[in-house]
């Protein structure tokens, strides 16, 4: 087995398993967050162990996937995307809160951390040739519009309330998993 084979199945298993984090903490969510008979403690609260273990899972094998990938090309230059990552974080902390008056939450990291991993993956897969440069470069602007979306969510949130905050809540988790999905059905294909 080539090591770009082994790298591409990395990220493969790594997004499957993003997708059931985003399952169980969309799920978690759903219950725990019902405008009318929300479900609390741990009755729900369970939903988050499986969660945070497959997410952590799933950084760990795609991150790995990534960097073990040889490159034959790139849609970013080396790093770009890893400091881009922190200075947007940095950036959008401050406009979120300072400007949007929005409490800051673990949501916003893991927005701006999604983006990046999904960016580090297409990179690497336009790298190793799996992607075509137009497929890499049409799931970078869908990864992209989810991410403003995903921020536009996390900004709006707390002026929102009953119905509105719910399902503005469950946004980002659709979408990140919705994109995912889709790049990981381009790679199973």
């Amino acid at each position: 087995m080539a090591v770009h084979d082994f790298s591409a199945k990395q990220i493969f298993w790594g997004n499957i398993l993003l997708i059931i984090c985003c399952v169980f903490y969309l799920t978690w969510w759903m219950l725990a967050f019902k405008p009318t008979g929300a479900v609390k403690g741990m009755k729900t609260g369970w939903l988050l162990i499986p969660a945070v273990v497959a997410g952590l899972a799933a950084v760990f094998l795609a991150v790995k996937g990534v960097r073990s990938a040889s490159a034959g090309a790139a849609l970013f230059p080396s790093g770009a995307l890893l400091w881009g990552g922190i200075a947007a974080y940095i950036i959008l902390l401050a406009v979120t809160r300072l400007l949007f008056k929005r409490p800051v939450t673990t949501e916003l990291i893991l927005i701006v951390g999604w983006a990046v991993l999904a960016l580090s993956e297409l990179n690497a897969l336009y790298g190793m040739g799996r992607f075509s440069y137009l497929l890499a470069v049409t799931f970078a602007v869908v990864a992209g519009a989810a991410a403003v979306i995903s921020l536009v969510c996390y900004v709006l949130y707390y002026k929102l309330g009953g119905r509105a905050g719910y399902v503005d809540g469950m946004i980002p988790l659709l979408t990140a998993a919705l994109v995912t999905a889709g790049i990981t059905v381009a790679m199973a294909g």
